[in-house]
C-alpha cells in the first residue's frame, strides 16, 4: 500500500486524479490533523480507525491511500469547508472512508464509529474490484 498525504483542498483533484493512473485501488480518508505537540490527532475516533485502514487497505495489491487531514472539529463543521461543500465528498464528520473510481467516490462510505475492524475489511472487500 501507498500512501499519499493531501497537503492542502488544492491537490486533491490532482492527486486523486494521479492516484486513479497508478491504481484500481484507490481510497481516500478523511481524519483529524494531527496536533504538532502530540502527534496525535485531535479526533479519538480517528486514532482509533487509523491502524484498522491501514491494515485493511494493506492487504489489497497495489492500494493507494489518500490521507485527507481535517484542521480542527470546528473546521469539519463549518458550512465552507472546502470537502463538506464539495458534491463529491460532503465530509461531514470524520474519520470517513471512502474509495474512489474514475467516476468519483463510492456510494457506500464508512463514517465514524462505523470505522471498525469488521466494517473495514467487509468495505475493502466489497468496492475492490
Amino acid at each position: 500500500m501507498k500512501c499519499v498525504r493531501v497537503g492542502s483542498p488544492e491537490k486533491f483533484d490532482e492527486l486523486v486524479k494521479q492516484a486513479l493512473s497508478d491504481s484500481d485501488a484507490v481510497f481516500v480518508l478523511f481524519f483529524g490533523r494531527e496536533d504538532p505537540s502530540t502527534n496525535l490527532s485531535w479526533c479519538s475516533d480517528c486514532v482509533v480507525a487509523d491502524p484498522k485502514v491501514r491494515r485493511a487497505i494493506g492487504t489489497v495489491d497495489g492500494s493507494i491511500l489518500l490521507e485527507v487531514p481535517i484542521d480542527r472539529k470546528s473546521d469539519i463543521d463549518s458550512p465552507s469547508n472546502v470537502y463538506r461543500s464539495r458534491k463529491d465528498t460532503k465530509i461531514e464528520r470524520v474519520p470517513t472512508l471512502l474509495r474512489w473510481t474514475p467516476d468519483g467516490p463510492s456510494d457506500i462510505r464508512l463514517i465514524e464509529d462505523e470505522c471498525t475492524e469488521a466494517l473495514i475489511k467487509e468495505y475493502v472487500v466489497k468496492t475492490t474490484p
